[in-house]
């Protein structure tokens, strides 16, 4: 793998960016923010201003369709009577069977998501704030449940930051997966009042100094909550609350909040609230997460002075809505320093998806073909846990390693036997593609060269194929012999490849020339996406 992602001297602060906007600061803006960034993308984005640009990437969006009974079959039918092709999301919970099946029906909607995102942040927003605020399809296990929770993370994505943790606090999900509604006043669970803190708020940084005392007075406070499984929804009893005052430490002012009883127990939750919020590491901690997804794993003395505590400022005075944060540092100096392109490993989600992006690879229809359109993401799904991504199930309330993990962050991702898995899939969707009953999807290398400038001519074929796939430079030897080798079959003029693809043109059904060209093409872009620059972002 290219040392290529470990930059130094990335300079820049959060003033806005100025200089050269064309395909290399667009592809590198939408890589980040997107899933891939294909050709249409790019060539939508180039008639706007970066500003303009950051200002449509963060728009609001409208909540997606829910997920489906796409596994109904001749020998097994949905207990609960949902009918194949209508949403199971408000049924009973029924029996573990199609509980499962429904788990994987939530799991393939949500890679679903992904892959027809539209020219917006949103999805990218939506899995950073499952690897912060995580759970586990598997734990929570009730597939109702884990739906809602990904409603929460879709309705806050770009929202406010304090009412987002609180519902997050209150969702079933949660409530669940951190043992929320175990915790009583004569039990006290001090699981979840931990995470609050150490993972979902203040951190465990220098500056975050919360005590075993403020994680036992959180647990106080949000004793009493439990869920409601008639309406699928967290309940707050009263009788299970402890109404005593709770002291929190001098990281905390010293706060007291006071004990409620009846239902004023509930509005202790907004009072901790109010106090965490009021500590200026919050701040700090989600600004230092948001810019480790998004630029770069390496927290400088220099990047925290010049970017976090400024962006951590923007967060306050904006009273904690993430927006104003995301859309100053997309716009920065900072993030267009070339020292940032190419510099982190894609998650193996980015692969799977992007892949599927970059190159418009054609599903059925969701509508004709529900079971093959589900499977075909199921597969997708299937690729992502392979090698390591699991969506729905990051291996513990922390999230995935590679978010965190340091000193090596990224390259977690990238191992002997992570990296065959990534090659072989890239290969298998060039090659042979992937089938599930009748319908298969496959990357169609013709069309995409089609969408380059100049496809007749080999030289820039390789350069524009390689503005849209990689984001760092490669040398001229490479693309030569990419070129001799595989494009002119060994022949020395470029005209061979020229007056091959321009036969192709002229004579589309010609079956003989376009099987020569699609060999050569996939031969080609097998080798470029098996290369270690296809893996950074």
């Amino acid at each position: 793998m290219s040392n290529r992602y470990s930059p130094t001297g990335i300079q820049g602060g959060i003033d806005e960016y100025n200089g050269v906007w064309a395909s290399d600061q667009i592809t590198h803006l939408l890589k980040r923010t997107m899933f891939g960034a294909n050709p249409d993308d790019v060539n939508y984005f180039k008639k706007k201003t970066l500003s303009q640009t950051v200002d449509e990437l963060l728009q609001t969006q409208a909540l997606p369709a829910p997920p489906l009974n796409f596994y109904d079959t001749a020998d097994y039918k949905d207990p609960q009577g949902i009918k194949f092709g209508e949403t199971w999301v408000n049924a009973i919970y029924g029996d573990g069977t199609v509980n499962s099946r429904r788990r994987a029906s939530y799991k393939y909607w949500w890679v679903m998501q992904m892959a027809t995102q539209k020219r917006n942040i949103h999805e990218k927003m939506v899995l950073f704030w499952h690897n912060h605020f995580s759970t586990e399809v598997n734990e929570v296990d009730d597939a109702r449940y884990v739906y809602l929770y990904n409603m929460v993370l879709r309705k806050y994505a770009t929202g406010n930051f304090k009412d987002f943790v609180k519902q997050i606090t209150l969702d079933p999900s949660m409530l669940r997966y951190l043992n929320g509604r175990l915790n009583t006043k004569n039990a006290p669970d001090e699981n979840y009042g931990r995470e609050l803190q150490e993972l979902f708020t203040v951190g465990k940084g220098a500056g975050s100094k919360y005590t075993e005392d403020d994680v036992k007075a959180a647990a106080k406070v949000l004793t009493g909550y439990n869920i409601n499984g008639t309406i699928n929804s967290y309940l707050f009893n009263s009788n299970n609350h402890d109404t005593n005052d709770k002291k929190f430490s001098a990281f905390y002012n010293n706060t007291v909040i006071k004990g409620g009883t009846g239902a004023n127990g509930e509005k202790e939750l907004d009072d901790m609230l109010t106090m965490i919020f009021s500590v200026d590491e919050v701040s700090k901690f989600i600004c230092r997460k948001i810019y480790q997804f998004f630029v770069y794993y390496d927290l400088t003395t220099s990047v925290e002075k010049d970017i976090i505590e400024p962006l951590a400022k923007i967060l306050r005075d904006n009273k904690f809505e993430i927006k104003p944060v995301l859309l100053t540092l997309f716009k920065s100096q900072h993030f267009f320093d070339p020292n940032v392109y190419g510099s982190t490993i894609k998650s193996p989600l980015e692969l799977v998806v992007g892949t599927l992006r970059e190159f418009n690879v054609a599903f059925p229809s969701p509508t004709d073909f529900v079971q093959e359109y589900y499977n075909l993401f199921g597969e997708m799904t299937r690729q992502g846990q392979i090698m390591q991504q699991d969506i729905g199930d990051p291996p513990n309330v922390a999230g995935w390693p590679a978010y965190y993990q340091s000193p090596i962050f990224y390259e977690i991702w990238v191992n002997s036997d992570t990296y065959p898995k990534r090659n072989q899939y890239t290969d298998t969707l060039i090659s042979n593609g992937y089938t599930k009953s009748t319908k298969k999807i496959q990357i169609d290398v013709v069309a995409f060269a089609k969408k380059m400038a100049n496809p007749d001519d080999p030289n820039l074929l390789i350069a524009q194929s390689l503005e849209i796939l990689y984001k760092i430079p490669v040398s001229t030897e490479l693309i030569q012999q990419v070129k001799k080798d595989i494009l002119l079959s060994g022949q020395s003029a470029d005209f061979y490849w020229t007056e091959l693809w321009n036969t192709m043109i002229q004579k589309p059904n010609d079956a003989n020339t376009l099987s020569m060209v699609t060999t050569r093409l996939r031969n080609m872009y097998k080798y470029l996406l098996a290369l270690p620059e296809y893996q950074l972002a």
